[in-house]
């Protein structure tokens, strides 16, 4: 693997990278913000529920392949992150989620994707995002990652099935 390859270097490098790859999430978005579709109603509860601030401003875009960054540093960056195979289901960039056709419909996805777009929120900009989450991926991988692991548990939990709360049987006023 070349320098730009080696996880090592990756982590040294990562400052140099953000301007990039910050340019390219925000172009990505706002292609999604222009071709994409608004959430409907009950995707608009879930990304409440997943925490997001601002639902109204998500749009989705169904895709066959989630697109790679042309820069041939951040295309050496996603090989790192092994992002580059296989094919990710979806892509979150802030407001702009990608979803690949195969997966369009699955909720958890949807709503881990919805759970990175509140990160991005918290985290307050596109650059402070992604310095934190590719920081975590680049020293203990994508799958261990703390903000990807807050990902996966808030969709886990938003799409867990409702538990019924066991109530007394109740006849002609008095408790059985």
């Amino acid at each position: 693997m070349n320098d730009y390859g080696s996880s090592n270097s990756m982590l040294e490098n990562l400052r140099w990278y953000l301007p990039l790859a910050s340019s390219w999430v925000l172009r990505q978005e706002q292609y999604i913000l222009e071709q994409g579709v608004p959430l409907a109603d009950s995707q608009r509860s879930d990304a409440r529920r997943a925490g997001v601030a601002h639902p109204e401003r998500v749009r989705l875009l169904r895709v066959e392949r989630i697109p790679l960054p042309e820069y041939p540093h951040l295309r050496a960056m996603a090989e790192a992150l092994k992002l580059t195979g296989p094919p990710a289901p979806a892509l979150a960039v802030r407001y702009g989620i990608f979803i690949r056709a195969e997966c369009w419909g699955e909720r958890q996805l949807l709503v881990q994707q919805l759970a990175h777009t509140a990160q991005y929120e918290r985290l307050g900009s596109v650059s402070a995002f992604l310095e934190c989450y590719l920081y975590q991926c680049l020293a203990v991988g994508y799958t261990a990652a703390p903000m990807e692991q807050e990902a996966i548990a808030i969709a886990q939990r938003v799409c867990a099935p409702t538990q019924r709360v066991s109530t007394p049987e109740v006849s002609r006023g008095r408790v059985a």
